[in-house]
């Protein structure tokens, strides 16, 4: 069999696949609720990387060339609550890159307060937030905001929610987003979640976390690799690839209920999912027919369809956020680039070749507009870049050596990957400009195989 190159599949692949069965459970866990997860710890708790434990930590290097500073109140009533939302808020703001946290000096200010702006203005912030937390029936809480524009002395509007204890950090993002939105023109993401794998000792769990990587919940635990995980465009389920049957195979993961699905187990390797932008089909990698090609299936396994027809490897497929182009790698040229092909496959049309810069290009993955490429290049080690689709121009976006697993945000202004720093594995984050950075790391252990999710519907 011909060598695959993606590194995570080469990390994989050096796993002893030959492990007893009874060292290889894997347990799935439903993320329904608090309640649920803490279940599932208390009967596992031999398990001392347990989500507790998988909580990623953020350094923040570099801002946007311009950043807008926004001072936050401390919210009345916040010390009833279990969650201190406004410190979410300005770590939110803070990681941006693009707006600036003015220190309120230890101010409480209310949504309802007759705020003087010109006192804010004069502090040197352009926008400031005040809001409340209040407890409501049934041990909810109810939280509202308001934003103002300090320069022209305007409110910029606010929102209210009434949640449960459990949904105060999702809170704080959304507000987190209201304010990025209104004040640079475009949605955050800061209320979307990453799915990424940990991997302590000899046991890897696949995690899904808030954006800021807090509030970490165990999807699966396994003896064996997780990789390539895949978020449906809903954010209801994740698709990901399992070793736990001695070879590759692809399980479909409902976040809710914690139930999962084998959607492929044919015969060779099953990997690399990736979803259709209706949530219909997966894009898989197959070596059912010989080498690896690119295949399609519906999201419940039935209606194997091959794509790609090559006598070289095509892997890593992805589609295009309109559907009708699947991206993918193949080494067909001699060497693995990037390619495209109609979704229908290359009965519908032959595939063209893409990245041009590099002998040795592999990882697609497409903004949502659909107007940049991702990918990883073997260049003096493996470094991510990203190639504008409308010209061709290359941009480099770091400066570490084992770049991996690029993922966009969203939004489209950020790209999540693995690396290695210090010799660990760590998840980092970069703004499509290249301005700012974020390193998310474990306490202990290596995480690896990010996803970023979609908006939150």
């Amino acid at each position: 069999m011909r060598k695959l190159w993606a590194p995570n599949w080469l990390s994989a692949r050096r796993h002893n696949a030959n492990q007893p069965a009874s060292q290889r459970a894997t347990r799935p866990v439903p993320l329904a609720g608090r309640r649920a997860l803490m279940a599932w710890l208390a009967a596992a708790m031999t398990m001392a990387a347990g989500a507790a434990h998988a909580q990623l930590n953020v350094e923040i290097s570099g801002v946007g060339s311009s950043q807008i500073p926004v001072a936050t109140a401390n919210f009345q009533g916040e010390a009833q609550a279990p969650q201190n939302l406004t410190a979410i808020i300005r770590a939110d703001l803070a990681r941006s890159g693009r707006l600036r946290n003015v220190d309120p000096g230890g101010a409480t200010v209310a949504e309802s307060a007759n705020v003087d702006l010109g006192s804010w203005k004069s502090r040197g912030a352009d926008a400031f937030v005040a809001g409340s937390v209040t407890p409501a029936a049934g041990g909810k809480y109810e939280v509202r905001f308001r934003l103002y524009d300090t320069v022209k002395g305007q409110s910029l509007g606010g929102l209210a929610f009434t949640v449960n204890q459990s949904q105060l950090r999702v809170t704080a993002h959304k507000i987190a987003d209201y304010i990025y939105e209104k004040l640079l023109g475009e949605r955050g993401v800061f209320a979307t979640r990453l799915s990424y794998v940990s991997k302590v000792g000899g046991r890897y769990q696949l995690l899904i976390s808030d954006s800021d990587g807090q509030n970490a919940q165990v999807a699966l635990t396994s003896n064996e690799p997780i990789i390539s995980p895949s978020w449906s465009p809903d954010g209801a389920r994740v698709a990901y690839v399992s070793f736990e049957s001695r070879k590759p195979v692809v399980y479909v993961h409902d976040l809710a209920s914690g139930k999962r699905t084998l959607v492929s187990n044919q015969k060779g390797n099953n990997s690399a999912p990736s979803w259709s932008p209706d949530g219909r089909y997966l894009a898989l990698a197959l070596s059912r027919d010989g080498n690896t090609q690119v295949y399609q299936v519906n999201a419940d396994g039935s209606g194997v369809r091959r794509l790609s027809r090559s006598s070289a490897i095509d892997t890593e497929p992805q589609y295009s956020p309109d559907g009708k182009s699947i991206y993918f790698t193949s080494d067909r040229g001699g060497a693995p680039q990037i390619y495209r092909m109609p979704a229908s496959g290359e009965e519908g049309g032959t595939a063209q070749r893409v990245t041009f810069k590099g002998s040795y290009n592999v990882s697609p993955r497409i903004s949502p507009d659909g107007k940049y490429l991702a990918y990883i290049s073997r260049a003096g080690g493996f470094k991510l870049q990203l190639q504008d689709l409308s010209n061709g121009d290359v941009t480099s976006l770091t400066d570490t050596a084992n770049d991996e697993a690029p993922s966009f945000a969203a939004n489209g202004k950020y790209i999540l990957y693995a690396t290695r720093v210090g010799g660990r594995a760590v998840l980092a984050a970069v703004s499509t400009d290249g301005r700012t950075r974020q390193v998310l790391s474990l306490q202990s252990g290596d995480v690896r195989e990010p996803s970023w999710g979609p908006f939150m519907q």
